[in-house]
């Protein structure tokens, strides 16, 4: 090969793999050159990670339950009726007639300092007026109970309209509010009938009765209710209330009988 032909071949070399470098940079600095993971590591390197406020106070998390798929024809006295692969050593407590703006946040830092969950059965309109307890509620990893849009008594007695909306009322607030979607429904009063049990079967929803009422609701004094309450046994569904009057009695009651019924082995999980 004479002069001439090897500096030809030389600067076609050059050229060549001067065009290869620019390509490999211009598809490295492409969009989408890189595997995602790649890029989001590099977008959060200098970030310091965000973090959602965590509710405080928080309880520990319940077992996970699943509701049966077709709804009962009947009130549900105990955990075993609603969800026969519950712990044996289970009890679940439910708390009716909130949120409300005294009550409630007591009730939800005696439930946070014994690491209990509960399922608490709302009143729509009272979620739709104190917003910010509902959400504090769900956030704790309580369970949420459609307890009518505004406690109609005697409810069995309702028309089958009113029935009906007081029933979806509830729903949409609590959705609207907290993002929960209610699987349980509690009549007023324990107020059941062949009508109500329709229209709960018909929404999709569980009828959630209990197993040891201490009325509390009527103020008996703490003693009495903590009398009734330690009555419980495994899969008793309890009843108490946050709402609908003075619960000062309720709190004294709660704040000796959990401690006493986790001394005896027994979990409380939701509903």
């Amino acid at each position: 090969m004479d002069e001439m032909g090897r500096r030809r071949a030389i600067y076609l070399g050059v050229l060549v793999a001067v065009q290869g470098t620019l390509a490999a940079c211009a598809d490295t600095s492409a969009p989408g050159s890189r595997p995602v993971a790649d890029a989001s590591r590099t977008r959060g390197a200098n970030r310091t990670p965000s973090r959602s406020p965590s509710p405080s106070p928080s309880p520990s998390p319940s077992p996970v339950f699943q509701p049966v798929a077709v709804p009962t024809r009947k009130p549900i006295h105990q955990i075993s009726e609603l969800n026969p692969a519950a712990p044996p050593n289970a009890i679940a407590l439910t708390i009716d007639d909130g949120p409300d703006p005294e009550w409630t946040p007591r009730v939800l830092d005696l439930l946070a300092q014994h690491h209990v969950v509960a399922t608490f059965c709302v009143i729509g309109d009272a979620v739709r007026e104190h917003p910010d307890l509902a959400k504090r509620v769900a956030a704790a990893g309580h369970a949420i109970c459609n307890h009518t849009m505004s406690h109609p008594q005697p409810f069995a007695g309702l028309s089958s309209e009113r029935m009906s909306s007081e029933v979806a009322g509830a729903h949409r607030e609590i959705w609207n509010t907290t993002g929960v979607t209610t699987r349980l429904f509690r009549a007023p009063g324990g107020s059941w009938s062949p009508a109500v049990l329709d229209t709960i079967a018909s929404n999709g929803m569980q009828p959630l009765d209990w197993d040891i009422d201490p009325r509390d609701w009527s103020r008996p004094g703490a003693s009495a209710i903590e009398t009734d309450l330690l009555r419980a046994k495994p899969g008793s569904i309890l009843l108490c209330h946050d709402g609908g009057g003075d619960r000062a009695e309720t709190l004294r009651a709660l704040s000796n009988v959990i401690p006493a019924l986790q001394s005896r082995g027994l979990t409380f999980i939701t509903l």
